[in-house]
């Protein structure tokens, strides 16, 4: 029976809701859902009824830091229009197997809980208000309250099957970032973020409040913040690395009173969600200096910033800005009670303290080597001021550079190095490492996804995240906390279109930081996760799809190409279509496990449809049911375009780095797969700093007109074009001659096919020396590092 066939669905409902109670109503397995999976969930014979008499009784001594009861009976009250009555566990009442019962047990973990489910009655047990919390988010998907659309059903009963659940977080540190200096965000939209992420278990929300592009947050002793560092003239249209530039004439800005602040932090709480606000020091201060030159090393004037990148002007490490700062902090501390404090410390360009007389007579007076020391002085200041008022800094991992704070916690993001080097000195350390971390990247491919900062980070890889990173010895592996997702919005201009970033890989991250290691499985999630697709429907979210992306697996074979189809779910829950006219809309079913050829130069295109398991339907198109909505799945394209390099031997000195060594390894650099502008995709082949010596040798003497070098350019991923390439030929296999020098400087952002002529050249080997950029320039993304070389294909014509 194949995929075009007529299937009808043997599942049932996962929640049964009629009138009147029904005992023989069907049951559903809720562990099929449930997202972060529990630690343990273990299946029982019998069931429980619920139904309108459904009472809630709690040991109130549990509701110590917040009451959380609130969130999960309000929710139940808007979708099933029933408010539970919540009555005292210990009092004297006549109940019957209808009921919640949440009692005290001093054994668990603050986040830990027990839940189980009986025929005699719901029982949840916890330590603290945090663990009820979770398990009645935890019961609050089992019922799956969140999909429950009949808005005139008054009165309900369902039955659940009987299990057990005993469940904790693998991390106490659970965190998803959201920029609004960039682009501000309205507070309501905050308020949803800050429901999706207690919804799955996540318990920190950390608030980037300013940046270069703005200043997001009312401070009451300093106006100038509110009128002029809150607004810029104009915002940058297309990407940073476009020429030319172009910007969009429109004044952006605003920001949150302390009123507002206030509502967001009680909101959050009642949600078991601490905020953690993010003050940028001592660079990212362009908006500040905007308001008030005299806090920079030069006299200014400063605009508030309109593009992206990193800026030379930085907060000067004088008495005005201590001053300043700590006034600001002041307020941020009375409107945060979070016992941690963001104040930044990532990309401090040093140009403006080397230059300033002040800064150089600083270092004489205080003993600084370096400006690097310079701004550990800068960090350690302000930490003995955080820490004066009995609370702890966070910083990006640079503050590790010239000496690391003494109390600090550092938040590793260049890679998991920062992190390891912080946990070595005993350390606090919050992993949040650019792939798989960063949800402004892309998540498939750019040719069909809104406009990104770069990069590619699938959701597969945020499941597989892991913070605890190799090499670290047990007592050092306690200081890692837990890991953070972080949305920058240089290119989210809307909430949906945030939503659509940060979703549902923000998901994949909360079940990587809660569920234990062991318990992992891609497939299982990603089967539970479409299942969740319905619920952020109904919460109006903007999540993207690309968990059903099919897989195509694809090799090089001696013909050609091979495009093997893979089901992400197995029929006939999922259709897998490709064409090679997308535009005309002419797409064309294939069958899980099928193989497609390639011969010649051609795109193909892909993509999905799957339904929830829950749905019926028939598999034709033409008949399926209009009531039934397939989540399709975005477009992806694999470009195939051989050239005479396919059949020949090709070497390669260095090897090309471990995290980048290409589909199959040097292969790929020759193999007619043409890489996209993905830097961690399979096509590309990387190297860090090295110059390139690259071989091709061919069985007979072989006739070449041109040769096209595929390379990437991404200046915010610290990947740069080659400055040049050599290239020498050999009719013999021994001698070589030199067969010119061509310039691969000066190429924008993104893919790049670079083409040079080489007429009436015959040779049975080609040699390339290809020199890459030693050291990124002063102002950019990882100055002063060695770039990184990407080359994805070689082609010879």
């Amino acid at each position: 029976m194949d995929c075009r066939q007529i299937y009808t669905f043997l599942f049932i409902p996962f929640l049964f809701i009629s009138g009147q109670a029904q005992p023989s109503s069907p049951v559903w397995h809720g562990s099929t859902s449930v997202i972060p999976l529990p630690a343990v969930m273990d299946f029982a014979s019998g069931q429980v009824e619920l139904n309108a008499q459904l009472t809630l009784y709690a040991d109130k001594r549990l509701f110590t830091s917040f009451d959380p009861v609130i969130v999960f009976t309000d929710i139940f009250e808007e979708k099933i229009k029933y408010k539970i009555p919540v009555r005292d566990l210990t009092a004297q009442h006549q109940r019957d197997n209808s009921k919640i019962e949440i009692s005290l047990d001093t054994t668990l973990t603050q986040e830990g809980y027990e839940l189980d489910i009986y025929d005699t009655g719901i029982f949840i047990r916890a330590s603290a208000s945090a663990g009820v919390f979770y398990a009645l988010q935890t019961l609050r998907q089992i019922l799956n309250l969140d999909n429950l659309s009949n808005p005139n059903h008054t009165k309900g009963s369902w039955d659940l099957i009987s299990m057990e659940i005993r469940d904790e977080p693998r991390f106490p540190y659970r965190g998803m970032h959201l920029d609004v200096a960039r682009h501000f965000m309205p507070l309501d939209f905050v308020k949803k973020y800050i429901d999706l992420i207690s919804y799955y278990k996540m318990n920190t929300f950390h608030w980037h409040l300013t940046d270069d592009q703005g200043w997001r947050i009312e401070i009451k002793k300093y106006p100038k913040l509110q009128t002029i560092a809150a607004w810029r003239d104009e915002t940058l249209l297309g990407h940073y690395s476009d020429v030319p530039v172009t910007y969009d004439g429109q004044k952006h800005g605003g920001y949150y009173t302390h009123e507002q602040i206030k509502e967001v932090v009680a909101y959050a709480a009642q949600r078991g969600v601490t905020i953690i606000p993010e003050i940028e020091m001592p660079g990212h201060a362009q908006a500040a200096l905007a308001a008030y030159p005299e806090l920079g090393c030069t006299p200014g004037p400063f605009k508030v910033a309109k593009t992206w990148g990193v800026f030379e002007d930085v907060f000067c490490p004088n008495e005005i800005t201590f001053t300043f700062l700590q006034d600001v902090l002041d307020e941020v501390m009375d409107l945060f009670p979070s016992k941690y404090i963001h104040i930044g410390g990532d990309e401090c360009p040093k140009a403006r303290w080397n230059e300033s007389a002040f800064c150089q007579d600083l270092m004489k007076r205080e003993g600084l080597k370096n400006a690097e020391e310079l701004q550990s002085y800068f960090i350690q200041r302000m930490e003995k001021y955080v820490n004066s008022k009995g609370r702890r800094i966070i910083g990006w991992d640079e503050i590790l550079e010239g000496g690391l704070a003494p109390d600090a916690t550092v938040m590793s993001w260049r890679g998991t190095a920062g992190g390891i080097a912080a946990a070595k000195l005993d350390h606090d350390v919050i992993m949040t490492p650019g792939p798989p971390c960063y949800f402004d990247h892309y998540q498939s491919d750019p040719a069909f996804e809104p406009l990104a900062i770069g990069g590619y980070t699938p959701i597969e890889k945020v499941y597989e995240f892991d913070p605890v990173p190799q090499g670290l010895l047990p007592k050092e592996q306690t200081h890692i906390l837990g890991g953070q997702g972080n949305v920058w919005t240089e290119y989210m201009t809307t909430p949906s279109h945030v939503q659509y970033m940060a979703f549902p890989r923000a998901i994949a991250l909360a079940e990587a930081l809660w569920t234990p290691t062991e318990k992992k499985d891609w497939k299982n999630f990603s089967s539970r996760l479409i299942n969740h697709f319905d619920r952020l429907d109904r919460m109006d979210i903007n999540y993207a799809t690309h968990v059903i992306m099919p897989q195509a697996d694809v090799e090089s074979q001696p013909e050609g190409l091979s495009i093997i189809w893979k089901s992400t779910m197995a029929p006939p829950y999922q259709f897998i279509y490709m064409s090679q006219n997308p535009q005309d809309e002419v797409w064309q079913l294939v069958n899980s496990g099928d193989t497609f050829m390639l011969t010649t130069p051609a795109n193909i295109y892909y993509k999905s449809e799957t339904f929830a398991k829950t749905s019926q339907h028939t598999s034709s198109s033409e008949e399926r049911s209009e009531s039934l909505q397939p989540k399709v799945s975005p477009v992806k394209m694999i470009s195939y375009n051989p050239s005479k390099s396919r059949t020949s031997k090709i070497s390669v000195s260095p090897q090309p780095s471990e995290r980048y060594p290409g589909r199959g390894g040097i292969k790929a650099l020759t193999d007619g797969l043409i890489g996209n502008k993905f830097f961690n995709g399979q096509d590309w082949c990387a190297w860090d700093g090295d110059r390139v010596v690259i071989d091709l040798k061919f069985d007979e003497l072989t006739s070449i007109d041109s040769f096209t070098l595929g390379i990437l350019s991404s200046s915010q991923a610290w990947i740069y074009p080659p400055e040049s390439v050599e290239v020498k030929g050999s009719t013999d296999l021994e001698n070589y001659i030199d067969l010119g020098t061509f310039d691969l400087s000066g190429m924008p952002a993104g893919r790049n096919d670079a083409k040079f002529q080489l007429p009436g050249t015959k040779v049975k080997a080609l040699r390339f020396s290809i020199l890459p950029v030693q050291e990124i320039p002063s102002g950019m993304p990882g100055a002063g590092h060695e770039a990184w070389t990407f080359i994805d294909e070689i082609s010879i014509y």
